[in-house]
């Protein structure tokens, strides 16, 4: 865990939150930015700066968890969806830089916009297809 991470320092309880769920390898709790009810960050225990940083194992629990929260929320908490948001790097808008994986729970007309529309670009798809496969 890294001493000066605001998520390692909720991990250790340096730091309140609101615990949604935790095992030995995950820690879940409500965001504050209190932007969309329930909107809830599921971080691993162990530091590391987003997926790309993250070992296969850490990122397989942390995906396990978003998938057992977000499942628990539609079939037990009244939800009839689930956004499920991760940002790797600076230019990507992460703004904390421990991996982390936002739940944001939906129902009709909640009123939330999580896909913000964009100007349609004249893109050359073959071009990008060629340069982007592996």
């Amino acid at each position: 865990m890294s001493n000066e991470c605001v998520f390692c320092k909720i991990i250790k309880g340096e730091l309140p939150s609101y615990k949604i769920y935790e095992n030995e390898y995950v820690y879940a709790f409500l965001d504050i930015s209190m932007d969309a009810i329930g909107h809830t960050l599921v971080v691993p225990k162990k530091h590391c700066v987003n997926t790309l940083d993250a070992d296969i194992d850490t990122y397989i629990e942390v995906q396990k968890a978003v998938k057992l929260i977000a499942e628990h929320y539609v079939k037990d908490c009244g939800y009839s969806g689930v956004n499920i948001l991760n940002a790797n790097g600076k230019d990507a808008q992460q703004t904390v830089f421990h991996y982390h994986v936002h739940i944001v729970p939906r129902k009709e007309n909640d009123g939330i916009n999580m896909w913000p529309e964009n100007d349609k670009k004249d893109l050359n798809m073959e071009g990008i297809c060629n340069l982007l496969k592996i």
